[in-house]
């Protein structure tokens, strides 16, 4: 592999049977493809921990309270007419949308995937 300079821009050409490489082939964008899935899914989890969490706290971070509020909860919704239970998805989907885009914005330092390449120039 050599690393050459064009311009102000670093290009890396990877040397294979002759033949170089550009970092936007099939093989770069399916690795990109599987960085943001997993990301994507990892931060899903991490939503949904934020629900569990969330009754966690409510029921005093014992698992006996938690049960008692899901229990109410279920009931609640169980009884609820149409209309109520449109408002209450649309509320859910809402703070699963904040809550989501939360932890990726924090997050947002792993949504480019390390290249180890650069990594080792940097390292000299």
């Amino acid at each position: 592999m050599s690393i050459t300079i064009e311009g102000n821009t670093l290009v890396r050409q990877i040397h294979r049977r002759g033949a170089t490489r550009s970092p936007r082939d099939r093989g770069w964008w399916l690795y990109l493809a599987l960085h943001w899935s997993g990301l994507l899914a990892s931060t899903l989890l991490m939503s949904w921990g934020v629900f569990v969490l969330f009754f966690l706290v409510i029921g005093s971070f014992s698992l006996d309270g938690a049960m008692l509020h899901l229990d109410n909860f279920a009931s609640r919704y169980v009884t609820a007419d149409a209309d109520r239970l449109m408002r209450f998805k649309a509320m859910l989907a809402t703070v699963h949308l904040v809550v989501f885009a939360t932890i990726l914005f924090l997050r947002r330092g792993s949504l480019t995937p390390r290249d180890p390449a650069q990594e080792d120039v940097q390292r000299g």
